[in-house]
């Protein structure tokens, strides 16, 4: 097989597992997008209002997912990573002048994470019921097991989860691929006995339903955005399969099945109005039903693992940025860096999902919440690609704003129906995302108050050395790795050790690791070594905010720098810092005790850099914040 053969059976698989996990929330709309379009609170069912309805989501899914997402955003991938906070850190990058712009995006693309994360609670719950919703259309005795299976549901999905990301995408390609090929079908069943349907391709459609409906049809584009949901993970989740095959599958083969099963459902609505009820079941063969419920369930389940996926990614990022506690990270695939399980994180996500399900009860109750959630996300991404295309990619400024005041103009319109919606579930998404951002600034604050603390109360390490040198201690064999994240300070763990065990060993090492705003490190970056003399060295080793650090493996490799490490002759000396809330230090006390009870909390240090715990030397130091 030559390369090129191989290459394109490697994108196709690429595009086969992508279509698996990414397009399975976008996927899963059509089960909701009409029927709240036109259900008790929607638009009447008039022949006019059905093929706008439809015209605004054929030409939304073109200018949102097609050109913003799959065509524009997803060049600004950060080293083939992509999601808000990749995004977040090329746009930081191309205002490093301004410290006030650098502030304003950060808190933008927290922000936006924060309703990513809001997001990952609300499709998984959305999906679910609306799939299992279908067992009312079928015997409506059976509308009080819904929410009962729905939670079942979930609970075996989150289990899934450890299994990772590519055994998954083998299983759920092949349902996605028939769920797919089903909505085409049921489609154009439809549109052959009501072929009028496909006038609704024209722009003028959209435009005469906003003139004949006014400020309702305006409020109707909060239903439309329901087809939308999902176009952030074609970014959040390219760093798992790579752009071509998400943009591969977006192009052949997922949108087209979308408009032709839309367009069904407007066909059937044009010959019966009350179809509106549920126009996705209804348009499904009597004797398909249940087969069809039961496909519909499981792609609702591959639905909810895109945002999960997506949600792992973002999470991993804004640990290794600084923005969270550090957490378990497990790979689950040797061939792929970026396919990963975060079991806390998903434990929490199940939580919130089940309690989501029991709490809002329904699908359209939970419409308004998805709405806000989705589309606070996709405005954010407009501004934040702006400034890339700005300040990184060099554009004119009359490009950015024709194209990015078309992103804006469309964000702000479906922001502004949805807005109507916030005392009516919409507050939630709005809730859970200032409780996360909340969490995120407060971990940020946090670090920075106590690596200012220990700086001021800390020590030059040169004269230090010089010191040492003019009064020498005890020297013991062997050699120590004080870590600390002060490059030019002496470890508080050094100090202790001298203090108290009034000895150094032969060789000092001061170690800091560092995390650059880019995926990976180069080569060259990757370690940085600084003799220091007297048997003491300063070692820095960087990593890419989508790399895990293996300190070990790290040290192996300054052989080449002139430093050899015997691991069985090394130990670790690491300060674990003990927070004590105090008032006027820099936060709100109840700020001070969350940061306190994150770091209690995060994954320790050792396991975190995967230092062996029988070399490791922990000493304690109590900071005030």
């Amino acid at each position: 097989m030559s390369s090129q053969e191989h290459g394109n059976k490697n994108l196709y698989a690429l595009a086969l597992g992508a279509i698996g996990v990414v397009y399975g929330d976008i996927g899963t709309s059509p089960l909701y997008t009409l029927k709240e379009a036109f259900g008790p609170h929607g638009v009447a069912v008039t022949p006019d209002n059905v093929l706008g309805v439809l015209s605004l989501i054929f030409w939304s899914l073109i200018v949102v997912v097609s050109i913003k997402y799959a065509t524009f955003i997803m060049s600004a991938d950060n080293k083939g990573e992509g999601g808000i906070m990749a995004l977040t850190t090329l746009a930081h990058r191309g205002v490093r002048s301004s410290a006030r712009a650098r502030w304003i995006i950060m808190v933008l693309g927290l922000f936006g994470a924060a309703l990513f994360f809001g997001d990952s609670v609300i499709t998984p719950a959305m999906s679910v019921l609306s799939a299992v919703e279908g067992l009312k259309v079928a015997t409506p005795a059976l509308d009080r097991f819904v929410v009962p299976i729905a939670v079942v549901v979930l609970i075996a999905l989150f289990a899934l989860q450890r299994n990772g990301t590519a055994k998954v995408a083998r299983v759920f390609a092949p349902i996605m691929v028939i769920w797919f090929l089903a909505l085409a079908v049921l489609g154009v069943i439809k549109i052959i006995d009501a072929p009028q349907v496909l006038n609704a391709l024209n722009p003028y459609y959209a435009m005469e339903f906003f003139y004949e409906n006014g400020r309702v049809g305006f409020f109707a584009l909060a239903s439309v955005i329901l087809a939308l949901t999902g176009a952030e993970a074609l970014y959040a989740d390219m760093g798992h399969f790579g752009k071509r095959p998400i943009r591969r599958a977006w192009f052949a083969f997922v949108l087209p099945a979308l408009m032709l099963n839309y367009l069904g459902q407007g066909a059937l609505l044009l010959a019966d109005p009350a179809a509106a009820q549920n126009p996705f079941y209804l348009l499904v063969p009597p004797v398909l039903l249940y087969p069809m419920i039961a496909l519909a369930t499981m792609a609702a389940v591959i639905a909810s693992q895109a945002v999960i996926s997506g949600a792992f990614s973002v999470t991993r990022q804004a640990i290794q940025l600084g923005y969270l506690p550090r957490m378990e990270v497990v790979h689950t695939s040797r061939e792929t860096m970026g396919q990963i399980y975060l079991p806390g994180l998903n434990r929490v996500l199940l939580v919130l999902t089940v309690a989501v399900v029991i709490g809002f009860h329904s699908s359209t109750n939970l419409a308004a919440a998805y709405g806000i959630a989705v589309i606070g996300t996709m405005t954010i991404d407009s501004v934040l690609v702006m400034i890339v295309a700005r300040r990184i990619w060099a554009w004119q400024r009359w490009h950015v704003a024709a194209l990015g005041g078309l992103f804006l103009a469309v964000d702000l319109a479906f922001l502004g129906a949805n807005l109507e919606k916030v005392e009516h579930g919409g507050w939630f998404p709005l809730v859970l995302g200032l409780v996360v951002f909340t969490v995120m600034t407060t971990w940020r604050r946090g670090r920075d108050l106590v690596i200012r603390e220990l700086k001021n109360a800390g020590l030059a390490l040169r004269p230090f050395i010089e010191s040492i040198a003019e009064h020498p201690p005890l020297r013991v064999p062997g050699q120590a790795v004080f870590l600390t994240a002060q490059i030019d300070a002496v470890p508080h763990a050094l100090l202790h050790n001298l203090k108290h065990n009034k000895v150094l060993h032969e060789q000092n090492v001061v170690l800091t690791v560092e995390w650059l705003e880019t995926p990976t490190a180069e080569p060259e970056e990757r370690i940085e070594l600084i003799a220091l003399g007297h048997e003491f060295h300063q070692l820095t080793i960087r990593y890419g905010f989508a790399e895990d650090p293996d300190v070990p493996d790290m040290l192996a490799k300054c052989e080449k720098a002139g430093l050899v490490f015997d691991m069985m002759d090394t130990t670790f000396f690491l300060s674990r810092e003990s927070i004590v809330a105090t008032d006027n230090r820099g936060m709100p006390k109840w700020r001070d005790k969350l940061f306190a009870f994150m770091q209690r909390n995060a994954l320790p240090a050792t396991a975190f850099f995967q230092i062996p715990g029988n070399r490791l030397i922990e000493l304690g130091t109590q900071v005030e914040i």
